[in-house]
């Protein structure tokens, strides 16, 4: 069990799912702080100087109040948003440089030479076996 757990770890995809992971988390700090630090602000700015995180719903009174905060909500589809965005751009970039390293990889078929036909393989075939043949009767 313990043999078929090393392998399975040591499998590509899973080491590559685990750097997948970390990469994510790092970029949703980066995309969080984008989200918070400039973006927020800059709507801010165009619907009077609301902080989205601030906007909440308080149904009830009290201690015992239910409260919506539907400003974080907000803030986490405008985070969605941008990191679906991101995520995007990059899936289309690596596929435009998969796209070209195939193109680069393939020979031009027009460059390549022309394919002998069968009839002139079936001949250097014949030529070859008469040689041969001449030559075993030349020894004998």
């Amino acid at each position: 069990m313990l043999k078929e757990f090393r392998e399975f770890i040591a499998r590509g995809n899973v080491i590559d799912l685990a750097v997948g992971i970390i990469i994510g988390a790092a970029f949703t700090a980066i995309v969080n702080s984008l989200v918070n630090d400039l973006i927020n602000p800059l709507i801010g700015l165009f619907v009077g100087g609301i902080n989205f995180d601030s906007l909440q719903l308080a149904i009830g009174e009290g201690d015992h109040a239910a409260t919506f905060r539907y400003g974080s909500f907000i803030t986490a589809i405008i985070n969605f948003l941008i990191i679906a965005w991101v995520v995007f751009l990059l899936v289309k970039a690596v596929n435009r440089i998969q796209t070209l390293a195939v193109r680069k990889g393939e020979a031009d078929p027009a460059d390549a030479p022309a394919a002998p036909t069968q009839e002139e393989l079936l001949t250097e075939i014949r030529d070859i076996l008469q040689s041969d043949v001449a030559a075993i009767q030349s020894k004998g």
